[in-house]
């Protein structure tokens, strides 16, 4: 069953070859991540989740802006005890505990919660026009949604440093030199190439996909020691799985696999 759109939050577009578009739709407000924007994505990943349909997402905010920050309106007269309770955080967590692959084809600005949101992905595939940064200082505060932890890991710390305490933009292709983008490409091809991208991985094995995809993610949260362990972990896993003898037979045979998921 297709998915719905949600009006004034979010399109739907998909699965299509295994590949559920998504893309956040709050033009007036460029895309700004209200709390009802974040549920809205929340909800729908956690059907993709389930949906055998759907292999990878692919996360858009158009071809004008992909988020230029979080609801400044929303967060204006939230004071301590708002902000201790405030759901956003948990909505942010959802959205990094999604197994399947997460790509974000970013255009324009990827400002604040939009840039913490688009670090969520494990891939950014950029417009020429995206624009990455943390420019919480400026008004008094500091990155909440990851954007300390994520950046540094992504660009290293002097990068990180700059960015954050100064509040500068860094452009597509700067990003891309220091690892936080994958590719960079016209902002007409940005997500096309980021669909194709999609595409292509959703070939590939799904509980592999969902393996790779959980050890890649432990190597930014562990020691060297500890992530060939999981490593190995996953590895032994899949070892028992249908799809591995699968993938063998077909590499023999000189045929495409036909992936069972198991």
């Amino acid at each position: 069953m297709p998915y719905a759109d949600i009006p004034d939050l979010l399109l739907c577009a998909g699965p299509v070859e295994g590949v559920l578009t998504l893309t956040l739709h709050r033009p007036a407000l460029r895309n700004a991540l209200s709390t009802p924007l974040l549920q809205a994505l929340v909800a729908v990943l956690a059907r993709a989740e389930q949906d055998e349909a759907v292999a990878v997402v692919v996360l858009s905010g158009g071809d004008k802006v992909f988020a230029a920050g979080a609801d400044l309106a929303e967060m204006a007269d939230k004071k301590l005890p708002a902000m201790l309770c405030d759901e956003r955080p948990a909505l942010f967590a959802a959205i990094a505990r999604f197994p399947k692959p997460l790509l974000a084809a970013v255009c324009g600005y990827a400002l604040g919660g939009g840039c913490e949101l688009a670090m969520h992905a494990d891939i950014i595939i950029a417009g020429e026009s995206a624009c990455f940064g943390q420019p919480e200082i400026k008004l008094g505060i500091m990155p909440g949604a990851g954007g300390t932890q994520r950046l540094l890991r992504a660009v290293g710390k002097s990068l990180a440093m700059k960015m954050v305490l100064s509040g500068d933009f860094i452009g597509a292709e700067e990003a891309r030199q220091a690892g936080l983008v994958a590719e960079v490409w016209p902002d007409a091809d940005c997500l096309p190439k980021a669909q194709a991208l999609a595409a292509s991985i959703a070939r590939q094995a799904p509980l592999a996909l969902r393996l790779a995809k959980a050890a890649l993610l432990a190597a930014q949260e562990t020691g060297l020691s500890a992530g060939l362990a999981q490593e190995r972990a996953h590895f032994v896993t899949l070892s028992a799985s249908q799809d591995r003898q699968e993938g063998i037979r077909a590499f023999l045979e000189k045929r495409p696999p036909q992936w069972q998921g198991c």
